[in-house]
């Protein structure tokens, strides 16, 4: 290095080591310096080499000067050269640190301001007697766009199957798998299970009768066709399920419910039905409630994934679905507690730490929406569905499953015209007692491309004319471009 900065410094005179000298080439070639012809005369040789020791004595003081002058400043430079390095790195780290408004603000997207008119239209002209609120939000530019009332608690109805799919879906994953299997213990001698055969139920919302068969077809397979022990029900719910106390005696049908629903009579009832259909002999008597004893190997087991469950509570706004997510939510939150209960309290806890709805006007008494005492805001409702957009695993399975307008599930007669059919995806809600309950909820695409969630919630009118407010505020969002604007 110090060489090279000597040559930098320092370039060859002229006058000194000239090529015709060849001293030069001496310098960078093999072997000692060979001398000029023209120094022959002895005489002459003495002075010359003087010269030349005392010209290489300065050169050599030249280069222990450039040396020490290099490690002298090699601490400087090597500090500059870190502190730049450490600038750069906090400057980059700074910046990624910056909140995310202030990232945002920098690209901020504007919303439709035709949207925003047509909204205001809707706002302001007469409609009938009645509450009505609305909320839009466009999750492409993430800022609201307009709101009537949208913080005012409105009876939700089946909307409120949004909250309870969504919050549903976070505490137990889009994968969730309900199952259900059967477990021997003992030796088969014969055709007789000289041991205990195991019925082992989650709570699978859509297990009946039909199913069962299968169970007993996976002991036929083992060779049994009598049970010589017990046959135990290890059941997670023994009791049928239970209606919510505002709920009208005429809301929700008891035979609706899945099997495992309804009881730890009717499931024995029906499973011993099963196996005897199937050739497996069992009596009444050597059926009990009980735990899977130690050294049971399962032969069979049955999934059914949560996504069948959501989508009938979503796209065909099942209320015995949502009740059986509710109590499945509950048993995983809090298993030794009453299922409604417990499925009730995390609802309430969901709402006010993932999505920050501390209102005290919300209130939730159940997970399918029959209960008139319910109450959510417009914006709570966006709330949740901008909450299911920023976790995408839920928001596929909400998107893909909510109705579709004029096509599928609730909105199949609804928002069927030209100009709203296929463009909006929602969640219906109606209640027509004690008086017109109805909502709407869902996505659809602004004529601007912009993705946007939206909620209409209407009461104390006609159900009727609500609907007619829905498919105007339908037909706003989804308008197309103004001439000229």
């Amino acid at each position: 290095m110090a060489n090279h900065l000597a040559a930098n410094l320092h370039p060859a005179l002229p006058g000194r080591a000239s090529p015709q000298t060849g001293w030069a080439s001496s310098q960078t070639g093999r072997g000692r310096p060979q001398k000029p012809s023209f120094l022959a005369d002895k005489g002459a040789v003495k002075p010359i080499l003087m010269r030349n020791f005392a010209r290489k004595q300065r050169m050599r003081k030249q280069k222990n000067h450039i040396l020490k002058l290099t490690h002298t400043l090699r601490p400087c430079l090597m500090g500059l050269l870190l502190a730049t390095l450490l600038g750069s790195c906090s400057s980059d780290n700074s910046k990624g640190r910056q909140p995310a408004a202030d990232t945002s603000s920098q690209h901020t997207l504007p919303v439709d301001p035709a949207l925003r008119r047509r909204l205001a239209d809707l706002a302001a002209a007469p409609r009938p007697q009645g509450r009505l609120g609305f909320h839009v939000y466009d999750l492409t530019a993430d800022r609201p766009v307009y709101g009537l009332n949208e913080r005012k608690a409105l009876p939700s109805a089946s909307c409120l199957k949004l909250l309870s799919g969504v919050a549903g879906l976070h505490l137990l994953g889009t994968r969730h798998l309900y199952a259900t299997s059967i477990y021997t213990r003992g030796q088969v001698v014969g055709d007789t299970l000289r041991g205990d055969v195991t019925f082992r139920a989650g709570l699978d919302p859509q297990l009946n009768g039909p199913d069962l068969g299968q169970f007993a077809a996976a002991l036929r397979r083992k060779g049994i066709r009598r049970i010589g022990g017990r046959l135990l029900l290890d059941l997670q719910l023994h009791d049928p399920v239970r209606s919510e106390a505002h709920w009208y005696p005429w809301d929700l049908s008891f035979s609706h419910y899945g099997l495992l629903y309804k009881g730890a009579p009717r499931v024995q009832k029906e499973l011993t039905a099963a196996l005897r259909a199937r050739g497996v002999s069992v009596a009444d008597s050597q059926v009990a409630l009980g735990r899977t004893p130690r050294g049971s190997h399962c032969i069979f087991r049955f999934y059914r994934s949560v996504d069948r469950v959501t989508e009938r509570m979503w796209k065909h706004s099942s209320n015995t679905q949502a009740t059986a997510l509710l109590y499945t939510i509950g048993h995983r939150a809090d298993p030794r507690a009453e299922p409604t209960a417990a499925g009730v309290a995390y609802l309430r806890r969901f709402m006010r730490e993932e999505l920050g709805l501390r209102d005290s006007a919300l209130v939730v008494h159940d997970g399918c929406g029959l209960c008139t005492h319910n109450r959510l805001s417009p914006e709570a409702l966006t709330t949740v569905l901008r909450y299911a957009y920023r976790h995408r695993p839920i928001y596929r399975l909400l998107l893909a499953q909510l109705s579709i307008a004029g096509v599928d599930g609730t909105l199949r007669r609804e928002l069927a015209g030209p100009k709203t059919r296929g463009k909006i995806r929602a969640k219906t809600g109606t209640l027509s007692h004690p008086y017109g309950i109805s909502s709407l909820a869902g996505y659809c695409r602004g004529s601007n491309g912009h993705l946007l969630a939206f909620a209409i919630m209407d009461s104390e009118m006609s159900v009727l004319d609500a609907r007619v407010l829905q498919r105007k505020l339908g037909e706003a969002l989804v308008a197309r471009p103004e001439p000229g604007r």
